[in-house]
Parts: structure tokens; sequence; C-alpha cells
């Protein structure tokens, strides 16, 4: 039996040895596909930034760095205590597919569409999953996945992806 909730998320990428972090807080629709799986489905608002002229200017309006799109960007995340797969879909230029697995390689993959309207190009990579936590029940209330991207034999850097999801 298919059941959902929408509830509020938190969401953060941070990286450990690259000066790299993102925040996002939204709400999300969280489906329960069986007793261990569960799908969460969120639209990414804008993203902003805030520029201030000096330490006493707290007060200015805050700056979208993105234009605004007409198509929200979509992130799913497929979760179960095992496995990870996140999409981000929906603006049309930038997509992407991450596969985490407890202790195995993975894809991440990166689809980036030009102002042509030619065929997409593909960008490949392999994740390794250090760890992946997921803790709540019945229903999930956070995950952390600590993570290594790499290309070939390089190392782009290790991640945690931290997700929360508020009961």
């Amino acid at each position: 039996m298919l059941t959902h909730h929408r509830k509020p998320v938190s969401l953060s990428l941070v990286s450990t040895d690259l000066p790299l972090w993102s925040f996002v807080e939204t709400a999300a629709t969280l489906y329960q596909k069986d007793q261990e799986r569960f799908h969460l489905l969120l639209h990414e608002p804008a993203i902003i930034d805030r520029e201030f002229s000096d330490d006493s200017d707290k007060s200015a309006e805050p700056v979208t760095i993105l234009p605004p799109t007409t198509k929200p960007r979509l992130l799913w995340l497929e979760v179960s205590p095992y496995r990870v797969i996140m999409t981000m879909q929906g603006n049309g230029k930038y997509s992407y597919r991450h596969c985490w697995e407890r202790g195995m390689y993975g894809l991440s993959r990166y689809w980036l569409q030009g102002e042509s309207l030619a065929t997409p190009e593909q960008l490949r990579l392999r994740n390794f999953t250090r760890n992946l936590t997921l803790t709540g029940k019945p229903e999930p209330d956070h995950l952390q996945l600590e993570y290594e991207l790499w290309s070939e034999k390089v190392q782009l850097g290790r991640y945690i992806l931290n997700l929360e999801i508020h009961h």
C-alpha cells in the first residue's frame, strides 16, 4: 500500500576537503513504498545569497544567484537502509543522478544541455559510499551519506549528504 505525507525537510551537502557547502530547507512529499523503502520528492527553492557591503549592513535584501526558471527543479530521492538514488530533473539545462550503496562503487551521472537542441552531453563519475545511515521508524527522520567522488583514478573530494525529515 502506497502512503504519502507532506513533511518539512532540510537537505545539506558538505565537502570535507573542498570549500563546498549547500543547504536547502523546503517541504517534501514522503511516499512509503514498503516497510524499508521510501521515495521523497521535493521542489528545490530558488538559490538565494546575501551580499553585505560591510559587517554593519545586515539588512541587505536577498539576491537571487540563479535566474528564475519556468520549470521547478525537482529532487527525487529513493531511500532505503541499503541504497540511495538521487535524481535532479526539470530545469532543462542540467540534471543528474547519483546511485549510492554502502561499501560499494556507484555512478554519478550529469547531463548538460547546451543552447542547441542537440543530444545532451553526459559526464559519468564514480562514487564510493563510505557510510550510509538511515534512522527513524516507522518513517525515516534522518539520512547521512558519506561518499567519495572519483574521475578515473583522481579523487574529486569527500562529501557528506544529510537529510532531516521533520515530523
